[in-house]
């Protein structure tokens, strides 16, 4: 099933897409509850609060399909997906945990070492966005102001600010955990999505060079695109056998198979819920095979995954 987040003529949804049609999910749980189960939920217009409180799971969604088939009401939470509608992320995480040089060649191509163990990093939840949102391109990233720790840092060239894409497969997690075994990982994954890890290049550079974390180069706001949907785990029995790319202006510039991951998803969830709890919500963003080039106001990226669909993004100019 593909969960997406959306606004339809004036609203805040959150909804399962079926076929041209979208079921209105929020208002489907309701009843659902209310009929079998005799309990008064909220609606919400975001999938991270029913994850929260336990209210759905991919057990929980089957049949709720089942019970709007059987019991008719299925069209009266229908919305055509051809009207108008304007995509929003469509999870709003708590965590953003992402990996650095997941894929060799990409190690390689920074002239880095590659890892012996998961590099990770955090991204801010305030960076997210959406499908079809804009990546923007703040005023001082078109020219760095010396100042601070840039002016610290003489022999690095920051006249012009490099920004650069970065395709990622990201892990939904769909329930509390904490020390995780490999063999139970995926129990804790709801789906997967798409995750476009946008990152200023030269910040993050005289950050290295200073020997200091990188997090403000990869969280400036926009920084995150998210999306279009969260595909669930069934739907993905196999998530190391998917090829992802990207496109800059209709031109691949990244290109490469999940296979090619250092490290695996079961061992990421076991090694990450050893040092921190993953709550329902929260995103592991998998890293990005190589291929990184810089991203400039007027184009258009696209990443691709395959089962999932393409995530869409315009870079603009800060106004």
């Amino acid at each position: 099933m593909k969960i997406i987040s959306f606004n339809h003529k004036g609203m805040d949804k959150v909804g399962v897409i079926f076929g041209k049609e979208i079921i209105d999910l929020g208002f489907a749980l309701k009843t659902y509850y209310s009929v079998n189960f005799k309990k008064e939920i909220l609606i919400y217009n975001n999938i991270t609060h029913y994850l929260v409180k336990q209210l759905v799971t991919i057990e929980i969604l089957n049949d709720l399909i089942k019970w709007l088939k059987k019991s008719g009401l299925f069209s009266g939470f229908l919305i055509n997906s051809d009207d108008k509608i304007k995509f929003h992320p469509p999870i709003k995480p708590g965590k953003i945990i992402a990996l650095g040089r997941n894929y060799v060649a990409h190690a390689k191509e920074q002239n880095a070492p590659v890892p012996k163990e998961p590099i990770l990093f955090e991204k801010a939840n305030s960076s997210v966005i959406g499908h079809n949102d804009n990546i923007v391109y703040k005023k001082f990233l078109l020219k760095i102001p010396r100042r601070g720790i840039l002016n610290e840092v003489k022999d690095l060239n920051i006249k012009n600010a490099r920004v650069d894409h970065e395709v990622e497969l990201a892990i939904v997690i769909g329930k509390r955990a904490s020390n995780i075994k490999k063999k139970d990982a995926f129990k804790y994954v709801f789906g997967y999505t798409i995750l476009n890890d946008i990152t200023a290049r030269n910040l993050q550079a005289a950050d290295f060079k200073m020997s200091y974390p990188w997090f403000r180069s990869k969280s400036i706001d926009t920084f995150c695109p998210i999306g279009p949907w969260i595909v669930t785990c069934d739907d993905i029995k196999n998530p190391h056998n998917l090829n992802l790319s990207l496109k800059v202006n209709g031109k691949i510039k990244q290109s490469d198979n999940t296979k090619n991951m250092l490290f695996k998803i079961p061992y990421l969830i076991e090694y990450i819920s050893m040092y921190l709890t993953l709550e329902p919500g929260d995103i592991i963003s998998t890293g990005t095979p190589e291929g990184i080039s810089p991203i400039y106001p007027g184009d258009i990226i696209e990443a691709k995954i395959d089962k999932i669909g393409i995530l869409k993004n315009k870079v603009i100019s800060e106004k």
